[in-house]
């Protein structure tokens, strides 16, 4: 179809060049590449960017919404490039509007238990910041090392500790956004407590980028608790045996830190990624942690363990062990990824609900000739199930795609969501009305057409 544009490339970018004037605009093919396409997702050029601009200030990000909003052109947000979900590839002539750069502490305040940051600051260097004075940030995605405040904001990022300390939304008091339009807003605050307003503070997280483009966070700070924490690790039989140990857990009284769950496929592969030998045990692994409570608690943890039949129970409280247990829990994808194609989806149910996903999701693996990899946060009933196969495969097989349909239907039959804490991105936009229903869904369109009437903003993501 002919086209009768009314702008040249080149003449957007020579306007963008004059609106970025702090950071940085990148045109070459390299670059574009880099940051258009997502190693873990896809793999050809028909979302090759425009441009790629690398702000250094909110008058950046501001500059580059003028453009687009001129031109008619998206913008896609783009942080520490973690999304799992297509959440921050490029779309065609689109601009990728990356605030990595964008990453001072701007303050630690222990007085007000809370640090304010730019978006760019990686969540595990906020974490060690903070406990040089005593206190943590507690959420603590897998993606920890690498993943930006920013981007977990804006994907309500979960992790690890969720089940004590809450995922991303739990943390966050206020942030700072510019809206589609270019202006800054300021919402919520330093105080621990606010009733004044609608809560577009809460909004704003897990927007995954479709509502503003956040400029800064302020985020609660803990205080490191007293005591010396204690981990240990006990296999089951089966995962719906962890399961139920884990429902007993969570419901004693111990509160504990983590609750970690790795089926016997996935210890087994970790055996092979860190030269181990967990596999032997048992069919299914859980690693578990309390950070305070003392030896009153974990002899309940134990005494709960041995009811549920657990056996080769191991605790300890050397912090070289605990950090090696840690990292064994890291390193999961890493180990189940090696060598094949894969897909690691993100499904939460009621806790009620845990033990039936997991007898679901092996029977499907049986019935469906998938290989399934089933780990997860089971302390707040958050499933990531893996589903692998050949890399001599040139497309995903359709029985892969059968069995994620299934698991999908049947959390949702459950009661339970089928983004967890990963977002949504461009992979799950299809199932809005399914999950949310009509009504609902509607209401979210009608709240995007609100912050972004241009619809420049990740378009495609969140909401299709």
């Amino acid at each position: 179809m002919t086209v009768f544009r009314a702008f040249s490339n080149q003449e957007v970018l020579d306007y963008l060049a004059t609106q970025v004037t702090d950071g940085q605009v990148f045109t070459d093919e390299e670059t574009l590449k880099k940051y258009s396409f997502s190693p873990r997702l896809t793999d050809d050029d028909s979302g090759l960017a425009l441009a790629y601009v690398e702000a250094h200030t909110t008058k950046d990000i501001q500059g580059t919404l003028k453009t687009a909003r001129k031109y008619h052109i998206a913008v896609i947000p783009q942080d520490q490039t973690t999304s799992t979900v297509i959440g921050a590839d490029g779309l065609t002539g689109s601009l990728i509007l990356s605030t990595a750069k964008m990453n001072r502490i701007i303050e630690i305040s222990k007085a007000d238990s809370v640090a304010v940051v730019e978006p760019g600051v990686i969540n595990g260097d906020l974490d060690k910041e903070a406990r040089k004075q005593g206190m943590f940030y507690a959420p603590d995605p897998g993606s920890k090392p690498i993943s930006g405040i920013g981007g977990n904001v804006a994907t309500n990022a979960g992790g690890m500790s969720t089940v004590k300390y809450g995922a991303t939304k739990d943390n966050v008091l206020g942030v700072k956004v510019v809206l589609a339009d270019g202006r800054e807003v300021k919402l919520g605050g330093r105080t621990l407590k606010q009733a004044f307003g609608y809560d577009l503070t809460q909004l704003m997280i897990g927007s995954e980028g479709t509502l503003g483009i956040i400029t800064e966070v302020i985020v609660k700070l803990l205080p490191i608790p007293l005591g010396t924490p204690v981990m240990g690790v006990a296999f089951f039989d089966n995962m719906t045996a962890l399961a139920k140990a884990v429902t007993a857990i969570r419901i004693s009284g111990v509160y504990p830190t983590m609750l970690e769950a790795l089926d016997g496929n996935t210890v087994a592969a970790l055996d092979r990624y860190e030269k181990t030998h967990y596999a032997k045990n048992s069919a299914a692994m859980l690693i578990f942690k309390l950070d305070n409570g003392g030896q009153d608690s974990m002899a309940v943890v134990k005494q709960l363990l041995a009811e549920q039949h657990a056996n080769d129970v191991t605790i300890t409280t050397e912090p070289k062990e605990q950090a090696a247990l840690e990292q064994l829990r890291r390193d999961m994808l890493p180990a189940v990824f090696a060598g094949q194609n894969h897909i690691m989806e993100d499904m939460a149910v009621p806790l009620s609900q845990l033990a039936p996903l997991m007898d679901y999701i092996q029977d499907l693996s049986k019935r469906l000739d998938v290989d399934i990899y089933t780990a997860g946060h089971a302390g707040d009933g958050n499933v990531h199930p893996t589903l692998v196969w050949p890399t001599s495969a040139t497309e995903v097989p359709e029985k892969i795609i059968i069995a994620l349909q299934e698991m999908f239907k049947k959390t949702l039959a459950l009661g339970g969501t089928i983004s967890g804490e990963h977002a949504v991105g461009m992979l799950k936009n299809q199932w809005n009305n399914v999950e949310l229903g009509e009504d609902v869904d509607m209401l979210q369109h009608q709240i995007k057409a609100l912050f972004d009437p241009m619809n420049i903003l990740n378009p495609k993501r969140k909401i299709n």
